[in-house]
């Protein structure tokens, strides 16, 4: 057995590595040289994968990491991980996806086992299929609107191989589950949801998955495992706003909304905690409801509850900077000309996942107030290019010290829980209620 991944990213290289380490050859696919090339020589470039892993995966000749799609005519499974942003309308970027359905479909329809070199392979010398040959099978991973993987994925497949779904190649959804940084699940441990567009591909599509993961969940069809992703997201996304709104309320009552919800959550049945933030972080919640929201216009709804709980969530930064006038104004300072210190650039304690993250948006409003922003991230070293904040880029990590005006507390890593800030004199705002030592100059936000 031998796959592809497209796109080796948070979601692509877990999933590359779960299965070479079931014993399945995987071609990992991806535009960016530079992440070919250090996969290739054992390197990581994502903090909580070890290189370790990877190196023992390529010395067994189980995992190999390549720039040329024509790869896929040895292959009997591509499972296509690749980014789904929105575009500066907020509307849904398929093109990755596109793409990637582009760059697979001349190869669907071949079948070349003998692995021929990566120098010499090119689509002329690929194989024709023969009669007895199971057809290929293409995987969505990437999260998207209900629809895409039975149409647009579809029709580029089928346009670029002269194949048709169901028939000259199987189809199928499945939605990643990726949580990077989790240790309690893992990929082999998370159930996985998939639908497929006919039954037979939904067959091949369980067998696949069956070698690497533990527990395969079957759904009708590519949409249902479509909304099935974006539910679990939307969930998250308004119970989050909602948690957000009790905490600006209540903060105006003088009630700690974090006391609250430790206290709610004494409760056996009925109630799930989720807690306020300085606003939302990484690929899923930040945009998937989105997805939704768009294509819901074209079936004349609105999704008002969604919307509502996407303006809550936005505005939290705000809040925030808020906070943080309120604070300096109590030394007589202004946020115009203040020093400040903002802890985490990553979204999520313990990793080294900035996209999405709030950290920017906080650190360009500050700084557009008049503020001199810099920033502590032991998972963050240097800023990398982003596709919304490229002004940042390449500003370093800075030690924490009591050099500043304020110090802002925006991802609760590990390392910032059990930080001594007892002989900080700096004021601290604190978004995450998090620090357990953090002196008396301490507020929440």
């Amino acid at each position: 057995m031998k796959i592809a991944i497209i796109g080796l990213g948070y979601v692509g290289l877990p999933l590359a590595i779960r299965f070479a380490e079931a014993g399945v050859k995987v071609i990992g696919l991806d535009v960016d040289p530079a992440k070919v090339e250090a996969l290739n020589n054992g390197e990581s470039y994502i903090r909580h994968i070890p290189g370790k892993t990877i190196s023992a995966l390529n010395e067994k000749g189980a995992f190999i990491a390549s720039t040329n799609f024509s790869r896929v005519s040895e292959v009997e499974a591509v499972l296509i991980c690749v980014p789904t942003p929105l575009d500066v309308h907020r509307d849904p970027d398929l093109s990755f996806v596109l793409s990637s359905g582009k760059a697979i479909a001349p190869f669907l329809g071949s079948q070349d086992s003998e692995g021929s070199s990566e120098e010499t392979r090119v689509a002329s010398t690929a194989k024709p299929m023969t009669e007895d040959a199971i057809p290929k099978l293409v995987v969505l991973e990437s999260t998207t609107y209900p629809g895409t993987t039975d149409t647009d994925l579809r029709m580029v497949l089928e346009e670029g191989s002269g194949l048709k779904a169901g028939d000259g190649f199987y189809l199928a959804y499945s939605p990643e589950r990726e949580d990077p940084g989790r240790t309690d699940h893992s990929v082999r441990t998370i159930p996985k949801v998939m639908g497929g567009y006919t039954e037979a591909c939904l067959k091949r599509c369980e067998e696949i998955y069956s070698l690497a993961v533990d527990e395969t969940h079957p759904v009708s069809s590519c949409r249902v495992a479509e909304a099935t992703k974006l539910t679990e997201n939307i969930f998250r996304s308004v119970n989050i706003a909602l948690v957000n709104e009790l905490k600006v309320v209540y903060e105006k009552m003088g009630i700690d909304v974090w006391e609250v919800i430790e206290a709610a959550s004494t409760k056996p049945f009925g109630y799930m905690p989720f807690y306020p933030g300085p606003g939302l972080g990484g690929h899923c919640i930040p945009i998937d409801p989105f997805y939704l929201t768009w294509k819901a216009r074209e079936y004349g709804m609105h999704t008002r509850f969604i919307e509502l709980a996407g303006e809550v969530n936005t505005r939290m930064p705000d809040h925030v900077v808020s906070r943080v006038g309120e604070v300096l104004n109590e030394d007589g300072k202004a946020i115009r000309g203040s020093r400040i210190l903002l802890l985490g650039i990553a979204y999520k304690p313990g990793v080294d996942d900035d996209r999405e993250s709030p950290s920017y948006v906080l650190m360009k409003s500050l700084e557009d107030k008049g503020a001199s922003v810099f920033y502590n991230d032991p998972y963050v070293p240097e800023i990398r290019p982003s596709r919304h904040f490229s002004e940042f880029a390449g500003r370093r990590s800075a030690p924490i010290s009591d050099d500043y005006d304020l110090i802002l507390v925006a991802t609760h890593h590990p390392e910032y829980l059990n930080f001594d800030f007892s002989d900080v004199e700096t004021p601290i705002v604190d978004t995450r209620s998090c620090l357990r030592r953090p002196g008396k100059r301490y507020w929440k936000a």
